[in-house]
């Protein structure tokens, strides 16, 4: 378990899940993070001073993923529970990429999908943290038929669905009312689905909430904010990020550093509790992700020179 940026909230809600009953029954938890964050780490990665700001944040929120990767992937652990990092600060402190999902990809070597799953609805992503304006560009038949093929074998694998019904979100308002308001649903997005084995896309209006009552196992969504604002409003603080098609589960709370509460105790630790009893569940399925049997290699070189110590 990370402590995450140690400026935001990380520390308290990683506190908070290690003193809940239900985590202590379900997994052993090894807090990865810098010492004096406010939570003991077991695995050092350095030693944080509020006047390091931002800069040294990221640079010891970086430090524990990488860290964090070559314990799982030495099967040292079995899984990684994330709290949450500041992009903005990751970017500070030396390293070059949008958030974790990316950051673990490349890790890795493994081909992944961002999910967020809860009770309620699961939302799969085929393109992430990308500006608006590049959607048309990023948004491929190959992009969508690989977060098809992740999403698949993640929901069997690691959820338990042996035929996973995955619909698949228009881009455009009404799918596009026969070309009315964009013909890429016709022309890019049908044929990729067809070509995936997926249904849809079906407009974004009611996809979601046809998921919400038991049609769809998962939807995709083609851009981060539909995807997200749907997840968010159906179950925000209790929703969970999933990194699919990784060699170990990964998971992480639906929320971000909350830096304008950190240290006064208020943070809701709710969703970091439920994505450490997910990544136990999956753990405890016994079964291997698609990224372990298919797509993933030896984790890349750390940057930084020094290994980070373990705690006597």
């Amino acid at each position: 378990m990370t402590v995450g940026d140690p400026r935001g909230i990380g520390p308290e809600i990683v506190a908070k899940a290690l003193a809940d009953s239900r985590v202590g029954e379900r997994c052993d938890i090894v807090v990865v993070g810098p010492q004096d964050s406010g939570v003991d780490a077991a695995e050092y990665v350095g030693r944080w001073r509020s006047e390091g700001g931002a800069a040294l944040a990221g640079k010891l929120s970086g430090l524990a993923i990488e860290r964090a990767v070559q314990m799982a992937m030495a099967r040292d652990v079995d899984g990684i529970v994330t709290a949450p990092i500041d992009k903005s600060a990751l970017y500070a402190g030396g390293y070059d990429y949008p958030g974790h999902t990316e950051m673990l990809a490349h890790l890795t070597g493994a081909r992944v999908a961002m999910m967020l799953a809860s009770d309620k609805l699961r939302v799969v992503l085929a393109t992430t943290h990308i500006p608006l304006s590049e959607v048309n560009e990023k948004l491929t038949s190959d992009s969508i038929t690989e977060a098809a093929r992740i999403t698949r074998e993640g929901l069997r694998d690691w959820f338990g669905i042996a035929e996973p019904r995955i619909a698949l979100c228009a881009l455009n308002p009404h799918a596009g009312d026969s070309g009315r308001f964009g013909n890429e649903d016709t022309t890019l997005l049908a044929p990729a689905a067809r070509a995936a084995g997926i249904q849809g896309p079906f407009p974004a209006d009611t996809v979601f909430v046809r998921a919400m009552r038991g049609e769809f196992d998962a939807v995709i969504a083609p851009y981060h904010d539909v995807g997200m604002t749907a997840i968010k409003v159906a179950s925000f603080g209790s929703a969970v990020n999933v990194t699919l098609g990784l060699p170990f589960p990964r998971t992480s709370p639906d929320h971000g550093t909350a830096l304008d509460i950190a240290g006064q105790g208020r943070a809701d630790p709710s969703s970091m509790i439920a994505a450490t009893l997910l990544c136990a569940s999956i753990v405890s399925r016994g079964q291997p992700s698609a990224g372990r049997r298919e797509n993933a290699s030896r984790p890349t070189e750390t940057r930084s020179s020094a290994r980070p110590s373990r705690a006597p």
